[in-house]
């Protein structure tokens, strides 16, 4: 019999943790976070305190075998990810995990299989959330056809994080930590993937890293694996193409949209901005696209999870399934561009 109040222990204590994860779970009537654990005993303390966790853990492994926890939330690095998820399923533990998903495809299966194996229980990972408020609008659009043949699908997103070469390491730059997660590719191909309804092949891909080794702010250097730029090229069961290119070392303004273009017209998503472009015709002008976004970003995260456990609702964003997905692209676009000669 499932307890009036959910217990949730949390496992790593991130920004979005803090940010999104906590703040949603405590506005939520029924549910309790009872437990954190973080990299350390002192941020541990300081987490407990400031959101009035009244317990705190030495070892996730204490929080997946503490009976009296309902769920876990799996805040960590990546690397953490498909350990953590396996064992607390076992344990008979409803898990949300934060993306992305796991360090690679193989891990990502085994956590699949894992939930496979408990479908009493609800495994779900944190969405791609840059285009929540928009997905229902773009499906719709391409679901009703209204853009007839879509011929090509464009992801564009760049900053200048790294182009510093004396800029710091970060965990999203560690294999060990990060594994075959590149720049922003994962989370903008589960938003496309959304919208298109399918996956895509991956016809080639080439990337670089400019800065081959970096510094831990501890002064450690690490050599550097996973790409400061990379660009995609896909396609589609229809012909279709799909490319994404993601930079860290691109100087000056960020660019940040997603485009689809069809023989009748095209969308673009201008994910910065928040706005939504259509052209009605080829080579027509643009007109905004109509979407409510004064109630919010769309983010529905830790309610839908506390809704999938109570109710037994299937999980829309995002089931393990979908995760899944992800990582076997971010794992084909990983094996395209590190077979070639220099890479």
């Amino acid at each position: 019999m499932m307890r009036t109040t959910l217990r949730i222990g949390l496992i790593g204590a991130g920004a979005n943790t803090r940010a999104r994860h906590l703040p949603g779970f405590r506005a939520m009537p029924g549910v309790e976070v009872t437990t954190v654990v973080n990299r350390s005993a002192e941020s541990s303390a300081r987490v407990a305190m400031e959101f009035g966790i009244p317990g705190i853990a030495a070892d996730w492994r204490e929080v997946v075998a503490d009976p009296n926890i309902d769920a876990v939330c799996i805040g960590t690095w990546p690397y953490l990810h498909a350990e953590i998820t396996v064992a607390a399923l076992a344990a008979g533990k409803h898990v949300l995990t934060e993306a992305r998903m796991a360090r690679n495809f193989p891990e990502a299966r085994a956590m699949l299989k894992a939930a496979e194996a408990r479908p009493d229980l609800v495994a779900q990972v944190v969405p791609s959330p840059f285009t929540l408020p928009f997905d229902a609008a773009v499906s719709g659009i391409l679901a009703r056809g209204e853009l007839c043949e879509v011929r090509e699908v464009t992801v564009t997103h760049t900053t200048a994080i790294y182009a510093n070469p004396a800029a710091p390491m970060t965990w999203r730059q560690d294999e060990t930590l990060s594994g075959h997660n590149t720049l922003m590719l994962g989370i903008y191909y589960e938003a496309v993937r959304r919208w298109m309804g399918e996956d895509a092949t991956v016809v080639s891909a080439d990337a670089a890293v400019f800065t081959p080794r970096r510094a831990w702010p501890t002064g450690r250097m690490v050599d550097v694996r996973i790409p400061e730029s990379l660009t995609v090229l896909g396609r589609y069961a229809n012909g279709a193409r799909l490319v994404m290119h993601h930079s860290g070392v691109e100087s000056g303004a960020p660019r940040n949209e997603i485009r689809v273009s069809g023989t009748h017209g095209s969308l673009r998503l201008d994910v910065g901005a928040r706005a939504l472009w259509r052209a009605a015709t080829p080579g027509a002008v643009e007109e905004r696209v109509a979407v409510d976004t004064a109630a919010g970003d769309g983010w529905r995260v830790e309610a839908d999870f506390i809704d999938s456990i109570r109710t037994g609702a299937p999980v829309r964003l995002t089931d393990f399934a979908t995760g899944a997905c992800t990582m076997r692209f971010t794992d084909e676009v990983w094996q395209a561009w590190a077979g070639k000669p220099g890479a």
